[in-house]
């Protein structure tokens, strides 16, 4: 299989991406067992398809070590020469806290020696408490590696607009900030992308197609009991729906997408895919896989083939505007963790 040239984007500096990428929360436990063996044969199998980008994180369970034991099969294969085809952000989600120089390079250390590199190609930081200010000296240590050498970008996951902000403000350099974005949940278009455009930073997006809920399997069905939601995503996507405007209203936006979907030859999740990775500054999707069980490959393959066109958009209007502002509910990006 070979995408579309559409498919890659240069992502920051020497830096180019597969424009949806592999999502590995799968891995950290919450969505069923992952045989190794299995899951590293199936990240092959993603890579020679051209989905060469993916997203994880320190806390994602044997994510890192999966990306560690790819990558050394991948140059006993291919030679060492072609590890630049693979394109791995991680993730640094510490505890609020003092952030020293120790403390901040001995973390950065132990992702570089799960992955297997001399230097990570993203590191995305995360921050739990916006009263604790020593999210800045972390991000200053981080920039200092950034220099040294043992991180090629950094970028940020589940930050809100203002502390952007404040960040940009100290003068560091982001390269992109990873944040929930779909169709039902569309708060980065009120604040966060304009932000973002005026800044050089670009957004990578996960729960667009909310944790497989977004999907012809799940149209015209009632609304499932948690004894339904089987894993960490489905749970955590019903409730986004519940806030967003309830399962009715959100029958009615399947409905509205599977027309669309028919239209183009295409699914549902690839109209919702499609429709998020033309929004202003998004970069990327992060599409969740569970290795060696699902993959999606030849769907996923499939929205780089799609040209929207406003009737499409207009398609899904009414239902949109019945939904309810989940930045009035919820607040503005990553606020639901904080």
């Amino acid at each position: 299989m070979s995408l579309a040239e559409s498919s890659r984007l240069r992502f920051a500096g020497d830096l180019t991406i597969c424009r949806i990428l592999n999502g590995m929360w799968q891995v950290s436990g919450a969505h069923g067992r992952i045989d190794p063996a299995r899951a590293v044969a199936a990240m092959f199998a993603c890579h020679e398809a051209g989905f060469t980008t993916w997203d994880l994180a320190d806390h994602y369970g044997p994510a890192e070590d999966l990306v560690g034991e790819f990558r050394r099969q991948f140059a006993a294969r291919h030679g060492e020469a072609r590890l630049a085809e693979i394109q791995a952000f991680t993730k640094w989600v510490p505890y609020p806290g003092a952030m020293t120089r120790r403390i901040v390079e001995s973390a950065i250390d132990v992702s570089r020696a799960r992955m297997g590199v001399e230097r990570l190609d993203l590191l995305q930081f995360h921050w739990w408490d916006y009263g604790d200010s020593r999210y800045l000296d972390a991000l200053k240590h981080l920039a200092d590696l950034r220099e040294d050498g043992k991180i090629r970008h950094l970028a940020l996951t589940n930050f809100d607009t203002e502390r952007l902000g404040v960040i940009v403000g100290h003068g560091i350099a982001i390269a992109s900030n990873q944040v929930q974005y779909s169709l039902v949940d569309r708060r980065p278009a009120a604040r966060m992308a304009e932000f973002c455009r005026s800044h050089g930073i670009v957004l990578l997006t996960y729960g667009t197609l909310l944790g497989g809920l977004l999907s012809e399997a799940y149209l015209g069905r009632p609304q499932p009991g948690r004894a339904d939601l089987a894993t960490a995503s489905l749970q955590k996507y019903a409730n986004m729906i519940a806030a967003w405007g309830g399962w009715a209203l959100f029958q009615r936006l399947l409905a509205a997408l599977k027309q669309i979907a028919d239209k183009h030859g295409a699914s549902i999740a690839n109209i919702g895919t499609r429709m998020i990775l033309d929004r202003p500054a998004v970069a990327g999707v992060i599409v969740g896989i569970r290795l060696g069980i699902a993959e999606h490959i030849a769907d996923n393959a499939r929205v780089f083939d799609l040209d929207l066109d406003a009737d499409d958009a207009a398609a899904l209007a009414p239902v949109l505007a019945e939904s309810r502002d989940l930045m009035r509910a919820i607040g503005d990006c990553g606020d639901e963790y904080r």
